[in-house]
């Protein structure tokens, strides 16, 4: 190798591990901030349903990380609430969309978050 090219090597090497790192710093606080919101947006019954919301990261690598935002022990209402459904004496009861609002946003943030660490 030419006397150049490593340390132009290194210097690329640790950018790349410094965009892997600012990039998973992102996906981390957007999958906090749609947990927050979904629980802020979720119906207020008894608020057990939106006390039960929570991150966790499903697989991760030097490089990678990804995300999963969840209802730990209400997950059956989550479809049920977000979409609607029938009701056992006909009719439908209304949906209270409060996941894909949070997930738009989510999309955005993320995104801004990059941008913003990388330029």
């Amino acid at each position: 190798m030419t006397k150049w090219l490593k340390p132009l090597t290194r210097g690329l090497r640790e950018y790349a591990n410094l965009a892997a790192d600012k990039m998973k710093e992102a996906i981390k606080k957007t999958a906090k901030s749609v947990k927050e919101e979904i629980s802020a947006n979720a119906p207020k019954g008894t608020g057990a349903y939106a006390k039960s919301w929570a991150t966790k990261a499903t697989s991760e690598s030097s490089e990678a990380i990804s995300m999963t935002v969840y209802s730990k022990n209400r997950y059956q209402m989550a479809h049920l609430l977000e979409k609607g459904h029938a009701l056992g004496q006909g009719g439908r009861a209304r949906a209270f969309p409060h996941i894909a609002p949070a997930e738009a946003n989510g999309e955005t943030m993320v995104v801004e978050l990059i941008e913003k660490a990388l330029s």
